[in-house]
């Protein structure tokens, strides 16, 4: 299993873990303002839709996991999704009235879009390659 791979496995089953710790905290609530919505580990505002979020982000990096290729491109366009995700969360923070992004979800999702699109990015030139023979 290459290290893009692997990353994929880890972003998704981490996403899957937030998703559920945060159904678990605020149940199906859908409250989407930073100051009363649940709070996950009292620091990351979360409702039923940004769980609901997370965790097909999460699905679909244990599936991508399954084959660099897919493992690459889903490193590539959920960090770039985490990236957009920061900036939105900079301007409307409760995404008009559908999801808590602001506060510390922003520097959160920043550091996830930075990594994942990296593992992407820097993954890229060891997939294309062709398989190495050890002698």
């Amino acid at each position: 299993m290459r290290f893009v791979q692997k990353m994929s496995a880890v972003f998704g089953l981490g996403f899957i873990a937030a998703a559920l710790l945060g159904f678990i905290a605020g149940g199906m609530s859908m409250d989407a303002h930073m100051a009363s919505s649940t709070k996950l580990a009292g620091l990351f505002p979360v409702n039923a839709a940004h769980n609901t979020l997370h965790l097909l982000l999460g699905a679909w990096g244990v599936i991508a996991m399954r084959s660099s290729v897919a493992a690459r491109r889903y490193c590539v366009l959920s960090g770039g999704l985490y990236l957009l995700l920061a900036g939105v969360g900079l301007v409307i923070p409760e995404v008009f009235g559908l999801m808590p992004i602001g506060g510390n979800d922003i520097t959160l999702h920043a550091v996830f879009g930075m990594a994942l699109t990296a593992v992407g990015a820097l993954t890229g030139a060891e997939d294309e390659s062709p398989a190495r023979s050890e002698a």
